[in-house]
């Protein structure tokens, strides 16, 4: 059976190092969130978002609007992601720090990508020589992740929705992460024996949430893989923390 990674577990670390920073700073950094509309999901994302600041000492403050407000009363003259400035970029996704992960000088990676990072260091995986498969090609996990890892000298391969012979691709995956949001997708028969398989998918299937990969058949021929819930979702918000600590430091001393 596979080793099991658990995300609750590493994620908890890195919240304690950062509440360690926290304490030998002036003043404690601060996350701010606007919230449009009453989205379920969203909701308790941000009310997780807002429970992880409180763990860690953060300053936390959610704007919540609704969801037929006008772009000028949310951000006045905010026309694009770009118009943050990038040292207050928590999420990585202005094209000033997206262009500095392609070109390998970054102060910030992404949060989802850089979570998925450290599950492989936690587990002791070497990722150099590897060969990692990414399917999915989003500037929120599928591209920045292939890139982080080609960073570590894996050899990677993207797959989406036009890639044919999915799973003979797949099956040569040492390292197989899966961002799609189509559940149970990734089956016993797609994967390498000893793959690593990173889950990043999250799917409502009646009343449980699902990912990508179909967990109790493949879990039994792989070395490792990641819950769903439980594997990957915890680091996220766990890097965005660590995130806007490495931002906020030098402004705060």
């Amino acid at each position: 059976m596979a080793k099991i990674i658990d995300g609750n577990k590493i994620a908890k670390s890195i919240r304690s190092k950062v509440r360690l920073r926290v304490k030998t700073l002036s003043r404690p950094p601060g996350l701010a969130v606007i919230q449009l509309g009453q989205d379920p999901a969203s909701t308790v994302y941000v009310n997780h978002k807002i429970k992880d600041c409180h763990r860690v000492n953060f300053h936390s403050e959610v704007h919540r609007l609704s969801e037929n407000v006008s772009q000028n009363r949310v951000v006045p003259a905010l026309i694009s992601i770009d118009t943050i400035l990038p040292t207050k970029d928590v999420d990585c996704l202005s094209s000033a720090n997206q262009g500095g992960l392609l070109i390998g000088r970054h102060q910030v990676t992404p949060c989802t990508p850089t979570g998925i990072i450290r599950l492989l260091d936690e587990i002791g995986l070497d990722i150099a020589g590897k060969k990692a498969v990414c399917i999915g090609r989003s500037t929120l996990v599928g591209k920045p992740v292939g890139l982080l890892l080609m960073e570590r000298n894996a050899t990677v391969t993207y797959c989406h929705s036009k890639t044919e012979n999915l799973a003979t691709e797949t099956r040569q995956a040492d390292i197989l992460i899966s961002a799609v949001g189509r559940p149970r997708m990734i089956t016993s028969q797609m994967v390498k024996p000893d793959a690593v398989i990173i889950d990043v998918g999250i799917n409502r299937v009646g009343q449980n949430l699902v990912g990508d990969v179909d967990f109790e058949a493949v879990e039994k021929i792989v070395s490792a893989i990641t819950p769903v819930p439980g594997g990957v979702g915890p680091m996220t918000r766990a890097i965005l923390l660590e995130n806007t600590l490495h931002l906020a430091e030098p402004n705060i001393g």
